[in-house]
């Protein structure tokens, strides 16, 4: 079920359910970002953090580019590691013999 007004939120859903004395699940159903959207901005923020690392920026030197936290740089940095090594780990497996 996509939402009705697919956007991205400025508040929370439950932000927004006190203001307007609604169930959160009313906000999320009426107002929610796209899937697609929210994973390419993920994707367009990791990538940027690996790129400013690449450079051999510290953490703290990356969470002032960004304009982020010191904690999320760190997080960004472990999910790109994550992610690239199940990928490779899905490239390099051998099919299943029968």
């Amino acid at each position: 079920m996509s939402a009705e007004t697919p956007q991205r939120r400025k508040l929370t859903a439950r932000e927004a359910a006190e203001k307007f004395g609604v169930h959160p699940r009313t906000i999320r159903r009426i107002v929610a970002e796209p899937r697609e959207d929210f994973l390419a901005r993920a994707k367009a923020r990791r990538d940027r953090a690996v790129e400013l690392r690449a450079q051999g920026l510290k953490h703290r030197e990356i969470a002032m580019e960004m304009d982020v936290p010191i904690g999320t740089v760190g997080r960004l940095l472990h999910e790109a590691k994550k992610l690239a090594g199940s990928r490779e780990d899905e490239h390099t497996q051998e099919p299943a013999a029968s």
